[in-house]
């Protein structure tokens, strides 16, 4: 098995090394040079994720707090702060170990493997499906959607509904056919509930978010456009 890592640091220097060191060791890696690319790159399903603090907008603290409820791979601090309270803030916030630079690369690989080993052994929890669209993210498993560490109420309808336009995102599909597939071919009613559910969906969003992501395609249906 190749174990997949997520590198999270504003330094594109940085991940470049951590980047060509781990794959040297066999691993796969992916990059990310701020926060929101990170939230983006969950889908991806990495096995550990190696998270700067310092960054612009959101830093890896309020990052990790953000999606810790929603990955349970081991996240791994690697930071310049070194005061004791730096490295409880970390582990308060979700993180599962602390590394300060300047470090050892090979320090940093064994306490890689040594995670993924642990985490390895703990693969008896269920594996959580998450999807997301610009900071939004979407708990497939848990049913429920968060906008930072915050979550945005919807109806079991409403939900089936984000989850069928996030999961085919930025394709145009009727009201039929949405129809069709949320509420079942054999149910009651016609399409034109689908325009009630979209227009309640838009307003929890914007009202949590300030963003629209469903957009409609005029005389044609609705999408979910994700960036």
């Amino acid at each position: 098995m190749v174990y997949k890592i997520l590198i999270v640091d504003d330094e594109k220097m940085m991940t470049e090394l951590l980047s060509d060191h781990l794959r040297d060791c066999d691993y796969e890696t992916i990059t990310a040079n701020d926060s929101r690319e990170a939230i983006e790159l969950l889908q991806k399903n990495p096995d550990l994720i190696i998270l700067d603090i310092n960054m612009p907008d959101m830093d890896g603290l309020e990052l990790c707090r953000n999606i810790r409820n929603h990955v349970d791979c081991p996240i791994l601090f690697v930071t310049a702060r070194i005061t004791e309270q730096d490295k409880i803030n970390g582990l308060q916030y979700g993180g599962d170990d602390y590394i300060t630079k300047p470090f050892s690369l090979n320090e940093l690989t064994a306490r890689i493997a040594a995670h993924l080993r642990r985490d390895e052994r703990n693969k008896h929890k269920s594996n959580t499906a998450v999807l997301t669209s610009n900071d939004l993210i979407v708990n497939l498993t848990e049913r429920s959607v968060y906008y930072h560490d915050k979550q945005i109420p919807f109806s079991r309808r409403e939900f089936d509904l984000i989850e069928f336009l996030i999961t085919n995102a930025n394709q145009v599909f009727d009201r039929e056919r949405i129809y069709e597939a949320v509420w079942g071919y054999d149910a009651e009613g016609d399409s034109n509930v689908v325009k009630e559910h979209v227009r309640k969906i838009r307003a929890k969003l914007n009202e949590a978010t300030g963003q629209d992501y469903i957009e409609t395609i005029w005389g044609v249906g609705y999408k979910w456009k994700r960036q």
